[in-house]
């Protein structure tokens, strides 16, 4: 059962927070619309579209990127205030311990901490996708829409295609090759003329002739058409920078293992993508016990001071975040480590902060 203290403060938390996310997401509206004025004039993007496609959907994407750091600054801004007014040391001195005082706190966090994954897996994706849309068509659309010529992909751990020529409009593939290999060496190379995907998930190729060696001796097979299927697929011609933030969490973990099972590799930055979206939500609850931990205490310097403390908190989290991830990228270091690491120490951070916290 919740106490009055309990609704209290989770009602003090959640409303701080709210708006906390209302003032920073007008101020990267007005931000982004001033970068993107000149795009929106020469594009002649409809009005419509400007607001219901693209900024209904950048908001999302824009918190869910920072709602760790606004649980930090709503903990500090409502529980400063408290400490400021002595209601911390009054429900203190009441006969209230420090951990059943972190409760009500904790469970905001629960609130905000599902949002924010829900929204990571499901909602801010999809939007994502509309946005990227959006801004193809209005801003980068004389970008080239993914791989077209001279394409090399693995479709196996020992199969490769090279493919000269890709319509992306028709799913055509013109002048393709396929060399499969096995312990010994090259074992078979399929070219073909034209390979077309068909709707039912297989690719037609025409114009065709095989080779297959076996041993010293090499056998030659040619046709006019026939129907197959290659673990490949027209979205892998597809090679959009921020494609992963426009993919649900469950088409992340499908393509990561996609890409895995044929040894293409280069799925670091979707593993960190990944990871991101449920570390988010747990950094939530780290950084809501640092700030609480940090402004109950009433000091001389008020409010000003814990803000400062925050931000500079929440700064040093994200510098840390950013430097882990580079070494997934450049030094091997696997992605699930290089995104928890920083959650990890931070834990640690918050752990010594509650044990010197005013009792």
């Amino acid at each position: 059962m919740l106490k009055k203290l309990d609704k209290y403060i989770i009602r003090k938390y959640l409303s701080t927070f709210f708006f906390v996310v209302l003032i920073i997401s007008l101020i990267a509206c007005v931000i982004d619309f001033s970068d993107h004025l000149d795009d929106f004039n020469k594009s002649k993007a409809p009005l419509s579209k400007i607001i219901g496609q693209y900024y209904f959907n950048f908001v999302p994407y824009i918190n869910g990127l920072l709602w760790p750091l606004y649980a930090l600054l709503s903990v500090i801004f409502f529980t400063s205030r408290l400490a400021f007014n002595s209601e911390i040391i009054s429900i203190l001195n009441a006969g209230v311990s420090f951990g059943r005082l972190m409760r009500p706190y904790l469970i905001a966090a629960a609130i905000l901490a599902g949002m924010q994954l829900y929204m990571n897996s499901e909602w801010i994706p999809r939007g994502s996708k509309a946005k990227i849309e959006f801004e193809n068509t209005y801003f980068y659309s004389h970008n080239d829409e993914g791989k077209r010529r001279n394409v090399h992909l693995f479709l196996s751990e020992n199969s490769k295609v090279f493919i000269k020529n890709y319509i992306k409009r028709d799913s055509v593939a013109v002048d393709v090759m396929v060399e499969t290999f096995d312990s010994t060496g090259l074992r078979s190379i399929l070219s073909a003329d034209k390979m077309t995907y068909l709707p039912e998930g297989k690719w037609r190729i025409e114009k065709y002739y095989t080779r297959t060696f076996l041993g010293l001796r090499e056998d030659i097979r040619e046709g006019k058409s026939v129907d197959t299927t290659f673990n490949l697929l027209p979205e892998d011609f597809v090679n959009y920078d921020n494609a992963k933030d426009a993919m649900t969490s469950r088409e992340l973990r499908r393509y990561i293992e996609r890409q895995k099972s044929r040894s293409a590799g280069n799925t670091e930055a979707y593993e960190i993508e990944l990871h991101r979206r449920w570390a988010g939500p747990f950094t939530i609850f780290i950084l809501t016990m640092i700030g609480m931990s940090l402004a109950a205490r009433k000091i001389r310097g008020g409010i000003g001071l814990h803000l400062a403390l925050g931000v500079g908190l929440g700064a040093l989290y994200i510098l840390m975040f950013q430097f882990s991830t580079t070494f997934v990228t450049n030094a091997g270091l696997p992605p699930m480590l290089g995104v928890w690491i920083p959650t990890f120490i931070f834990s640690l951070v918050a752990v010594v902060l509650m044990f010197k916290a005013q009792k």
